[in-house]
């Protein structure tokens, strides 16, 4: 039989008269983040007593699927559907490992045993999302380029039945993706647009659109070596919209579902992009490069286009956009951006709903000529040193069409410390709040 986790309060710890004694030996007074493991007789682990936080929540219990014993566990309480799953899922996510690279087997794990009242097939869905963004962001560049990126998309297109098209190298001239190829151009491993479609064509239109820069090294205005370490993880946009993709077609939401990446890799060489370029856009303007390092904005401003174009019911872009973003809210809090008041009210509501916080910057408009180029349309940096999240997205929103609600999300992709349910390493930030903003709107 399982072994029984009983959440507990002060007040209810009194009840397990079978553990009070022991409890208070052990210092356990049922403070959130605590727990206790109480024996039986014969010295087996008889049930385990956990700190119950006001709310409970995802993260609950999410540390002990690492902590606990091996062995198989089970929630005693009688929950009900929506705090039994999030239960559930924290002990999931919280059991991520990357072993891509070790020769050791991974270690054995508890295990858990789902109540009957958990959404199962949303437990699996979410859990393989996650997982599958966090082996993307966490693999190194030199195995995640713009092709693996690509066979990704491929693997999930011959998964859920989707359609997919590539445009590669020397052809994205011929499309009219010159953005996309001027920035990837300088690389060995070609660039490239990746379009996955699913879905009745009569649903309505979702359009997600991801950063795929696999590596960046600023191009020619070279970042640091410190600021580089970490840019095997500047693809994380492009990984969330792949697992927001997988898991709205393996919950085979009524949308009709496009995804755009633009995959690419920031090196330099002899025809890598200068500063002060202008570069032809698919929209047409024409954009004057202030720094080689803002190629992100590039990459998405061709591919928002071409979402646009169609005419979503709802567009979204998930990048790992700007470091001031990060020193706007953290690492562990994505900024978003949004046109519609109702939308951006929605994602904020369903980011509370499900533990996945995300918060909101303004698209604040007097700051869009900070963009101005003498010889250009517009400038791909802003000639101010504040403000860099908001008019990267200012940029983008230049790329986007009225009407259209659009989200633009600014998030790190990476977890820089461990936390209950979310190791160190690649992570989704915002991408269950997506989904349930889809889930509620159209479903």
């Amino acid at each position: 039989m399982p072994i029984p986790i009983y959440l507990v309060d002060a007040n209810q710890l009194q009840q397990h008269t079978d553990a009070v004694s022991w409890a208070k030996v052990n210092q356990f007074e049922a403070k959130a983040g605590t727990h206790c493991l109480v024996p039986s007789g014969d010295g087996a682990v008889a049930k385990v007593l956990v700190g119950k936080p006001s709310p409970v929540d995802t993260w609950s219990v999410a540390a002990l699927g690492r902590k606990l014993p091996v062995d198989s566990y089970e929630l005693a309480d009688d929950w009900d559907t929506d705090t039994a799953t999030k239960l559930c899922l924290g002990w999931q996510l919280g059991q991520y490992q990357f072993n891509r690279y070790k020769q050791s087997s991974p270690a054995p794990l508890p295990t858990l045993t789902l109540p009957s009242s958990a959404d199962a097939d949303y437990l699996q869905a979410v859990t393989e999302a996650t997982y599958l963004v966090r082996d993307l962001v966490n693999t190194p560049a030199n195995d995640m380029g713009p092709a693996e990126l690509e066979f990704t998309a491929r693997d999930l297109a011959n998964t859920y039945g989707a359609a997919l098209s590539v445009i590669t190298g020397e052809a994205l001239l011929t499309e009219n993706y010159p953005m996309i190829h001027a920035v990837g151009r300088a690389s060995d491993r070609d660039p490239r647009l990746i379009d996955l479609r699913w879905g009745d064509p009569a649903a309505p239109k979702v359009t997600l659109v991801g950063k795929g820069v696999c590596f960046d090294s600023g191009g020619l205005d070279l970042k640091s070596a410190k600021g580089m370490k970490m840019m095997k993880k500047d693809m994380g946009g492009a990984a969330q919209t792949l697992g927001l993709a997988k898991l709205i077609m393996q919950m085979n939401l009524p949308v009709r579902l496009r995804l755009l990446v633009g995959a690419v890799e920031n090196s330099v060489s002899g025809n890598a992009t200068r500063p002060m370029d202008v570069l032809p856009s698919r929209k047409g303007l024409t954009v004057e490069i202030g720094n080689t390092d803002a190629e992100g904005r590039l990459v998405l401003g061709d591919a928002l286009w071409e979402a646009a174009s169609e005419s979503p019911q709802l567009l979204i872009d998930c990048a790992t956009l700007t470091g001031a973003a990060r020193v706007a809210v953290g690492t562990e809090v994505p900024a978003f951006f949004c046109n519609d008041a109702g939308t951006a009210q929605n994602y904020s509501a369903a980011g509370h709903q499900t533990d996945d916080l995300v918060w909101q910057l303004p698209l604040h408009e007097p700051y869009r000529g900070m963009l101005d180029s003498s010889v250009a349309d517009l400038n791909n940096i802003s000639n101010a040193p504040y403000g860099g999240a908001i008019t990267a997205a200012l940029f983008l929103q230049t790329f986007t069409q009225p009407g259209i609600p659009w989200i633009h999300v600014d998030f790190m992709a990476y977890n820089v410390r461990s936390l209950p349910g979310r190791p160190e390493g690649g992570e989704a930030m915002g991408m269950r709040a997506l989904f349930e903003l889809i889930r509620q709107r159209f479903s």
